[in-house]
């Protein structure tokens, strides 16, 4: 292959080739290197242009986020407010001393069941049993002087008629037949004060109860009005608990509440109804008390114990749910992502309510049939196209409705 020849000069500018050095052809290598970097540069464009179609296709199919989707059903629920709060006797007292004096015996200690009217101790009751025997001697003394003094002013009536007896005398007897009157009637309320007291000596149960606690013992001198035994009635207890002013028109009486204790653990429940409702809202807390009616005949549940319980609003309330793993909330904002039928993603805001089986509820911002996400959400964001797949098989095993669901771009 015959080159054409190039001056000297173009390929040593400063002066030609070395001394000595053999003129020599244009290098060919330079142009060959030109025309195999071209070649390689072109490569890719030609073979993206021999299937533009299919490849076009599958950067699409790359580009979607696969998803499983679940539909929102409608099931029927309850609605409720969880509570918590402590179990209090609906009636208790604090018994103490009537009368002064020194405490003979005690007959009941704390754990004991009493009923209304059972003796519970005795406080120096010879003393007392004396005072009323004295109070009712005195009784009977004043109504015999009441009596005398009658038949003195019936005498001194008689005399006076016939002026025998002078006004004089007529006046002294009225006045003394009154005093009479008088005595008798102050030593019937000092005879009515001594039998009471002989009666308050016997300290009695004031209502069906349990002896909480034992305070005075046999033998201690005590004042009137000195505490002796705490009692309470734990046959029926009150639940009180607070409720958010924000449900003040929800909460109605007979309204059913359940809860747990402790000491039977979530296996056990009890129940009551709503009959105590506060009418004004506690100013730090915005909260209102309310309590609930506890049957408690026979008698599993203490006094003073803490509980845990629900407040039941309404019952097989008809409420769309969704699976727990298609719910996102971030910063305070609950979000699910809707899977329109031609293979996007929205998110959209909804409000929640309850979890159940693994369902929870959606109060708004959902319709029932509508898809969403269940899988995948990381990779989710407004407009995505997503690629439906199969249920994953979790879902799938906890009952959930996981249906699969194919945009057209995807089949």
């Amino acid at each position: 292959m015959n080159l054409p020849d190039f001056p000297v000069a173009r390929w040593f500018p400063w002066g030609g080739p070395p001394q000595g050095a053999r003129p020599r052809r244009a290098l060919p290598g330079l142009a060959w290197s030109y025309s195999v970097g071209f070649l390689v540069t072109a490569l890719p464009w030609l073979a993206s242009c021999s299937k533009p179609a299919a490849s076009g296709a599958k950067l699409e199919t790359d580009d979607a986020v696969a998803v499983t989707v679940a539909q929102v059903e409608v099931m029927p629920m309850d609605r409720w407010l969880d509570i918590w709060g402590t179990l209090y006797a609906k009636d208790e007292a604090m018994l103490g001393a009537e009368v002064e004096g020194k405490v003979e015996k005690t007959l009941v200690d704390f754990g004991d069941r009493v009923k209304t009217g059972e003796e519970l101790a005795l406080i120096d009751t010879t003393t007392y049993e004396a005072l009323a025997h004295q109070a009712e001697a005195n009784l009977a003394k004043a109504k015999a002087n009441a009596d005398n003094a009658e038949l003195n002013l019936k005498r001194a009536q008689e005399l006076r008629k016939s002026n025998i007896a002078s006004q004089s005398d007529l006046d002294s007897a009225v006045a003394a037949a009154e005093q009479a009157r008088a005595e008798v009637k102050a030593d019937e309320a000092a005879n009515a004060v001594a039998r009471l007291n002989l009666q308050r000596s016997h300290v009695k149960a004031p209502f069906d109860a349990a002896i909480a606690e034992r305070i005075a013992s046999a033998g201690d001198y005590l004042k009137a009005g000195a505490p002796m035994f705490r009692a309470v009635n734990d046959s029926v207890l009150k639940f009180i608990v607070q409720a958010p002013e924000s449900y003040a028109g929800k909460v109605l009486k007979e309204q059913q509440v359940i809860f747990w204790v402790d000491a039977y653990g979530t296996n056990q429940m009890f129940e009551g109804r709503v009959y105590l409702i506060s009418p004004s809202v506690n100013l730090s807390t915005r909260a209102f008390p309310f309590g609930a009616l506890v049957e408690n005949a026979d008698h599993r549940l203490k006094a003073s114990t803490y509980a845990r319980g629900q407040l039941i609003l309404a019952r097989d309330v008809p409420t769309p749910v969704v699976p727990l793993d298609s719910v996102i909330t971030f910063a305070g904002v609950t979000r699910v992502f809707v899977v329109e039928k031609n293979g996007v993603a929205h998110s959209r805001q909804v409000e929640v309510g309850r979890v159940k089986d693994g369902r929870q509820q959606v109060f708004s911002g959902l319709k029932p049939g509508e898809a969403v996400a269940t899988s995948g959400l990381s990779k989710l964001h407004e407009g995505v196209k997503v690629r439906v797949r199969e249920a994953m098989a979790n879902n799938q095993a906890n009952g959930l409705a996981v249906k699969e669901w194919r945009s057209p771009k995807s089949e």
